[in-house]
């Protein structure tokens, strides 16, 4: 089972996100565990993910995130269109393709 972080101000902003990205696992088939969490909130699990996807408005810590990761762990931002459109299947796609 693959896991995702989703990082967001307040770990609030993202949730309807989740919940996309896991009806469109549902409907691919795919297997996943997807968590939207506060930056503080965050630090404690990076290291338990594939993936760590930041929303748009708080790519400015990705350097922090980065760091936190150790190279181990792929960071992104997620796409600021995507992110506006909640378009769960668009960025679970993304993420998908980054750990494969």
């Amino acid at each position: 089972m693959k896991k995702i972080l989703l990082v967001c101000a307040a770990g609030m902003s993202t949730s309807l996100l989740v919940e996309k990205m896991k009806a469109h696992a549902k409907e691919i088939g795919e297997e996943i565990d997807i968590e939207a969490l506060s930056i503080s909130e965050a630090s404690d699990k990076i290291a338990h993910v594939d993936i760590v996807m930041l929303g748009p408005q708080v790519r400015y810590q990705e350097k922090q995130i980065k760091e936190m990761a150790d190279g181990r762990i792929p960071v992104t931002v997620i796409d600021m269109m995507d992110y506006g459109k909640m378009d769960g299947a668009a960025v679970l796609t993304k993420a998908l393709a980054t750990i494969h």
